[in-house]
């Protein structure tokens, strides 16, 4: 699941990017209001924190025009005043949620991981295909009640086939969701992923639908 955090404090956008990178999200950090409703704009984000406070563009007006454009991902909104007037008019702009500063970061990791849940139609914050599960709570998979160890890329990919299940995802698309701005994106090692989660998970646990991508089951065949 990657993450567009927009803040710039210095020290804050640390923080946050050190808890979500810890927490199994790929993460761009951006200090600006002009590069935020860039990135924002042509990158394909699962979720923003977004403070209101930015230099050259504000938050919310980056906000409004993301959503103006057709821009739905969740976006959490940040600020250090937090009136009840404000709240309003950032959620009036597209806000899935509101967080004053300061705040404690499990809070921000907890209201993120349910925005999560609630893009993609999920209620419970454990899911489950089949023998599996994954809490995103704990960051934990398990198969058949055993835990099973994975790699920061394993955790990311088999999380974005878990909150989309039932739905076909194209290899292109985990790329886009996997890895940072930094990184470069390659449809082989998808495949080198997928291969070694199955050896792990089991054959059938990643169903290959040839020429269209991966799709994981909301529940047992």
């Amino acid at each position: 699941m990657r993450v567009l955090l927009v803040e710039d404090e210095p020290r804050v956008a640390a923080d946050i990017a050190v808890a979500l990178q810890r927490s199994g999200y790929a993460v761009d950090r951006v200090d600006d209001g002009e590069r935020a409703w860039f990135s924002g704009d042509v990158e394909n984000y699962d979720a923003a924190i977004l403070d209101i406070g930015l230099p050259k563009i504000d938050g919310l007006s980056i906000l409004k025009r993301w959503r103006a454009n057709g821009r739905h991902f969740p976006v959490i909104v940040l600020t250090a005043r937090g009136t009840w007037a404000e709240r309003v008019e950032g959620i009036d702009a597209g806000a899935d949620d509101y967080l004053p500063k300061p705040f404690k970061m499990e809070e921000l990791l907890a209201r993120l991981r349910a925005v999560l849940r609630r893009s993609a139609g999920q209620s419970a914050p454990v899911l489950t295909s089949g023998a599996l599960t994954l809490d995103t709570r704990q960051m934990l998979v398990k198969l058949d009640g055993k835990p099973v160890m994975l790699s920061p890329l394993e955790y990311r990919l088999i999380s974005y086939l878990m909150h989309h299940a039932d739905r076909v995802v194209p290899a292109s698309e985990l790329g886009e969701h996997l890895y940072d701005l930094e990184h470069e994106r390659d449809t082989n090692a998808i495949e080198v992923i997928v291969a070694r989660l199955r050896r792990k998970l089991g054959s059938g646990a990643i169903e290959t639908r040839r020429g269209f991508g991966y799709l994981m089951p909301s529940a047992a065949p």
